[in-house]
């Protein structure tokens, strides 16, 4: 699975799990709903200070949006595992994470 779909597929868990609407999520991002449902089925991408506004409005930190949790645990109940990685391995996946948001964005 590549990031993008590592992105909405969380994007979409995280949402639910806050029992937010796309409305909703878009009122707190100041954004339209459309441009979330647009993310969420894959024709756009944010913006890196749209992901901020995402996960302030989501209540996480940013990077949790491009965590794989299948290859952890697969687990969305709970926003604290990735913490619980070593420090390491933690720089290496914000390092990849950075690098891959780059591509992304220079694509659109």
């Amino acid at each position: 699975m590549d990031l993008k779909q590592i992105f909405i597929r969380n994007l979409k868990e995280f949402r639910k799990k806050e029992s937010l609407s796309q409305m909703k999520l878009a009122e707190y991002c100041n954004t339209s709903p459309s441009y979330i449902g647009e993310i969420e089925i894959g024709r756009k991408f944010p913006s890196t200070e749209m992901i901020e506004k995402i996960a302030g409005g989501l209540r996480i930190e940013p990077y949790h949006l491009f965590i794989d949790r299948t290859k952890i645990n697969g687990d969305f109940s709970s926003k604290d595992t990735y913490p619980l990685l070593p420090n390491a391995l933690k720089t290496e996946i914000k390092d990849e994470i950075n690098t891959a948001i780059t591509e992304i964005l220079g694509k659109y």
